[in-house]
């Protein structure tokens, strides 16, 4: 029974604090514009969930983080006939790989890359497990009550919804691309990129600053007094608790630097944990009360948000670092080094991943938490 409450009490509070940091990087799409097609609580895979604004939210099977399909961050150069590839596809509304390369004078390999591409931008969606070819449709089009709105003020029609598959009339093919253009992550200039790769980060660090707030300056801790050694309630000035917040923010940062100080990283990674270290200080954290339950989870998204500042690919970090490179070598970083990035990355995270989770489990085994 213990076990499964410290799977269930480390679920939740992953889960959670994944899930807002996701929610960071979806409000920071949307305010600039840009197509989020998936918002998930769980990780990718089968779903339920219902779709508003283009967005379907949902739940996966696997209750552990969430994440948000932005549209535009594939890595590398765009294809040279996107704009006759979209233009083509709508006009048609449904159509195969072959058919849209004979229509735009292609070849299937280009007509292939490009399709691919503007699946990834949420513009059309792609092959089902039931098409036999590679079949390609218009995406389905409910207007919202603004569109509505600002259509019958301008005396024109109200849009209608569209269902997927149907022909669209294309009167002007590049203004159609360069709409869906600038809905991408990649159109946007460098430090509104920045800010969608950061803002997972700061949301975590700011829940986590809001629960120090709550803990010390409303509900208040129980401490002991250094001369007297008598136990007394405290409450501290919201200033105060913020000020606590950001010395263990620092703390973290220095703890996480330290992994990569040959001269501090054994001893950082022996007082450091895994995932297996979390569910069981999880259990007892919230066994201990709702103080040190909240006080637990603000710790794990301070954590959370640090580690996902190393510039290491897949990592936020990382992927601003390459957004840093691109910026100042006017170079585009192709998938292809972006995915060895990745790579590399999951290989020095899996060593510490396997280093950690055997020191837990010893300690787990022995009792010794």
């Amino acid at each position: 029974m213990d076990i499964l409450l410290m799977v269930f009490y480390a679920t939740l509070v992953l889960g959670l604090l994944v899930f807002i940091h996701e929610g960071g990087h979806y409000l920071a799409s949307r305010l600039f514009g840009v197509r989020v097609t998936e918002f998930m609580l769980g990780l990718p895979g089968p779903s339920i969930g219902f779709t508003k604004g283009g967005t379907k939210f949902g739940v996966t099977p696997i209750l552990l983080g969430g994440y948000a399909k932005v549209c535009g961050m594939e890595p590398g150069p765009l294809s040279d006939h996107l704009e006759p590839v979209l233009a083509a596809l709508y006009t048609r509304g449904t159509a195969n790989m072959e058919d849209i390369a004979q229509d735009c004078g292609i070849s299937d390999d280009e007509a292939y890359e490009a399709l691919e591409q503007l699946v990834e931008w949420g513009s059309i969606l792609g092959p089902t497990k039931k098409d036999k070819y590679n079949t390609y449709r218009t995406p389905e089009y409910v207007p919202s009550k603004k569109e509505i709105r600002e259509a019958l003020a301008a005396g024109k029609p109200a849009p209608q919804k569209r269902e997927t598959g149907i022909p669209i009339l294309v009167e002007d093919s590049h203004e159609l691309y360069e709409s869906e253009y600038h809905q991408q992550y990649r159109s946007l200039p460098f430090w509104k990129r920045s800010v969608i790769l950061l803002a997972g980060i700061a949301v975590n660090l700011l829940f986590a600053m809001m629960l120090f707030i709550i803990i010390f300056s409303f509900i208040g801790v129980d401490m002991q007094h250094p001369t007297t050694g008598v136990m007394h309630h405290v409450v501290l000035a919201p200033l105060d608790a913020i000020q606590f917040g950001f010395s263990y923010i620092g703390m973290v940062v220095q703890m996480v630097a330290n992994l990569f100080n040959p001269a501090t990283a054994a001893d950082t990674i022996s007082n450091s944990t895994s995932i297996i270290g979390i569910a069981a200080m999880s259990k007892g954290a919230f066994d201990a009360g709702l103080v040190s339950a909240l006080e637990f989870v603000a710790m794990i998204s301070v954590s959370l948000g640090i580690m996902n500042l190393l510039p290491i690919p897949p990592l936020d970090g990382g992927r601003f670092v390459v957004e840093i490179f691109q910026k100042v070598s006017k170079k585009v970083v192709s998938a292809k080094v972006l995915n060895y990035l990745s790579v590399a990355g999951m290989v020095l995270f899996l060593g510490f991943f396997l280093v950690m989770a055997n020191q837990d489990i010893q300690r787990f085994v022995f009792g010794n938490w």
